[in-house]
């Protein structure tokens, strides 16, 4: 039996050695260097790398500089890719990199935090208010009230929430490494999330939390992350990572977990 931690340091480097480069359901996934430059359903592309070295040489602003002017030639040369995220950590050794960027076009977004802990300590009961139910759901049109749902809290562009429905329902016809969860009250979904087991490490991640405002306070968020841990641990994984907001953060914190680092997408779109 694995000794329970939560030291952030041993858990952060677990991260860093296990998800760094973890890309479920790209089409391709080409390197530059360090990077690792996915393209997606939908014409998006994504940028991910453990470190930001060159040939075992560390990062300094002017190979930083280089690999995003590479990185961003790579995909303006794709037409059908239309907007590239760049997801930087915020313990990265990356000099520079905010101000290359930024000279380049991405703009970026609100930072989250990067927590993890062991499933376990989310795997546990909670009551819930009368009339609310907590379970998975496979049903297409099932799925897309759920993602509905969540477009609607987040705000999310009406064309970018369509294009993230026809990937979601394409990797779940086509994969097996993704569970759908909804909270409903009375048939109608009020919380939901994602479960992503990832293939070959200890985690699974916990995605795309949200839960209408009218029912947040109640437990119910909870229940549904509760109701995910124990999947997580039936596909025999020991901890839980997620991209927490500033509503979901102090939920996971209560539980145990830990703040390991921040993430902060920087998004490029194409213009001509």
């Amino acid at each position: 039996m694995t000794t329970p931690t939560s030291d952030p340091a041993v858990l952060l480097r677990a991260y860093d050695e296990q998800l760094r480069e973890e890309l479920s359901s790209a089409l391709t996934t080409p390197r530059l260097g360090p990077l690792v430059l996915a393209t997606y359903l939908g014409g998006r592309g994504f940028i991910t790398y453990q470190n930001l070295d060159v040939d075992g040489r560390p990062a300094d602003e002017d190979s930083v500089r280089q690999l995003v002017e590479q990185a961003l030639a790579h995909y303006e040369a794709m037409p059908e890719i239309q907007r590239v995220e760049w997801k930087t950590r915020g313990h990265d050794h990356a000099p520079g990199l905010h101000e290359a960027l930024v000279a380049h076009g991405f703009v970026p977004d609100e930072p989250e935090s990067v927590m993890i802990g062991e499933a376990r300590l989310l795997a546990v009961d909670i009551d819930l208010p009368d009339g609310i139910v907590v379970r998975r759901v496979t049903d297409e049109d099932e799925v897309r009230a759920m993602l509905a749902m969540q477009s609607e809290v987040f705000g999310d562009d009406p064309e970018e929430a369509e294009e993230h429905v026809i990937q979601l329902l394409h990797r779940l016809r086509t994969r097996d490494d993704m569970e759908m969860w909804v909270a409903e009250h009375d048939g109608v979904v009020v919380s939901a999330g994602r479960l992503e087991p990832v293939e070959d490490t200890d985690f699974a991640g916990i995605w795309g939390g949200a839960t209408r405002p009218e029912y947040r306070g109640k437990g119910i968020y909870r229940a549904l992350t509760a109701a995910r841990a124990r999947s997580a641990i039936g596909y025999g994984k020991r901890y839980i990572n997620s991209d927490s907001t500033e509503f979901s953060r102090p939920i996971l914190e209560r539980s145990g977990f830990v703040k390991v680092s921040t993430t902060t997408p920087y998004e490029w779109r194409r213009t001509r």
